[in-house]
Formats: structure tokens, sequence, C-alpha cells
């Protein structure tokens, strides 16, 4: 009986550490499953696709058309290629007038449009017509007043150079007038009284002034 004690001891120790790791093994086997668990209920969310341009080809915006060149306003003078007759053209935001006269009887007003490239036609009456190109700082073309074509060239005119007319009346008259100035002082003109044409009497190319059977009369540049 006295040997029975220590036997039942040994025992006893044997089940309590059995016991022991079974409750080890049970626990490390919860926590296992736990930890799955827990991991298995995070999900990774994948990332939100960003949207794609289009892919279609961006429209070309149209290319602007080209600017036309400006014609400069300006005056021109000059005479005709046989020297007869004098010519001047005065250009004003593309408009034109121009003036022929030979200093005695033939005369002619004419005007028009101007284009970008400085070529211009211009009309007057009885069917004339001047037909020009600006290039540079003149004018070549050519007037044809009917019966014969002038060829000239009329280079650019600084004032008191250019191109002047005055109308009036002078003792119930109607008085005409027009005078090119050339660059080198000389005036050629026509003054027509009542629709009769004569040489025109000189200016004062400073202010215009003139005189037309006793009356002071002023000539005016003139513009389109």
């Amino acid at each position: 009986m006295k040997r029975s004690g220590p036997l039942f001891t040994l025992l006893a120790g044997l089940l309590l550490a059995l016991f022991m790791l079974s409750l080890n093994v049970t626990s490390g086997t919860r926590s296992t499953s736990t930890g799955s668990e827990t991991s298995g209920d995070v999900v990774s969310a994948s990332p939100t696709p960003t949207a794609s341009p289009p892919s279609g080809k961006p429209s070309a915006s149209p290319s602007p058309s080209p600017s036309k060149t400006a014609v400069p306003n300006a005056d021109y003078a000059g005479r005709t290629d046989d020297d007869s007759s004098a010519i001047a053209v005065t250009l004003r935001d593309g408009k034109a007038v121009a003036y022929f006269c030979d200093g005695k009887d033939q005369e002619s007003w004419l005007k028009g449009d101007v284009k970008g490239d400085g070529s211009m036609r211009l009309t007057g009456q009885n069917g004339n017509v001047l037909t020009g190109e600006l290039k540079g700082k003149r004018i070549r073309g050519t007037v044809d007043m009917g019966q014969r074509k002038y060829g000239f060239t009329a280079d650019k005119a600084v004032k008191p150079s250019g191109l002047y007319r005055a109308t009036a009346t002078v003792r119930g008259a109607e008085v005409d007038g027009g005078w090119i100035v050339l660059p080198s002082g000389q005036q050629v003109g026509i003054l027509n009284r009542a629709g009769k044409p004569s040489p025109a009497p000189r200016i004062d190319p400073e202010t215009g002034a003139v005189t037309v059977d006793g009356q002071k009369l002023t000539a005016k540049p003139v513009t389109p």
C-alpha cells in the first residue's frame, strides 16, 4: 500500500501533462483557423481603371486664309512716255482717282479700285480706261483715250506735288479746273469754263490759291 502512493502521483502527473498538451494543440488549431479567417476577410481592392481618351483623331483647326497686302495711301505723279501729257494718281484705302491732262484741251478723270497686288483698272467718261500696277514707289501703266493709248510712269509724290481740283461759279459760268503738280514743280492743268477747255492758270502749290477771271479760288488736293 505504501508503494502505490508514488505510482499514483506519477500517473496523475502524466495525465496532467497529456491534458495540457491536448489544450495547446486545440488552442493552436483555433488560432490558426481564426488567423486564416481574418486573413480571408481582407480583400485587396483592385485599382479602378482610368477612362481612356477617345481614340478619334483631333480635328485639325482650319488654317487662316492669307491676308491681302494693303496698298499704302500715297500720291503719284509723272508724264506719259512721249512727254506730251501728265498723269496723277491718288490712292486712299484701296480706292484710286486719276487725272490725265495734256495742258491744252484733252483731259480725263478716272476712278476705281486697287487690288491687293497693286494692280488697278480705272474708268472715266467716254470709255477712257487707265490700267496700271504699283511696284515699289512707282506706277507703270497705260491710259486709253479712245483714239490713242499713252504709256506712263508716275513716281511717288511728296506735297506739294500731286493732284488738285477747283470747282466754282465765276461770273455766271460753271468753272472746273484740274492741276497736276509734278515733282519738278512744273504744273499741267486745264480749266473748263462752261465746258470749254483751256490751259489752266498757275496755282500756289503751298495754299492752292488761284485767280480765275478776277475771282480768287482755292484748288484742293483730290482724294477718292
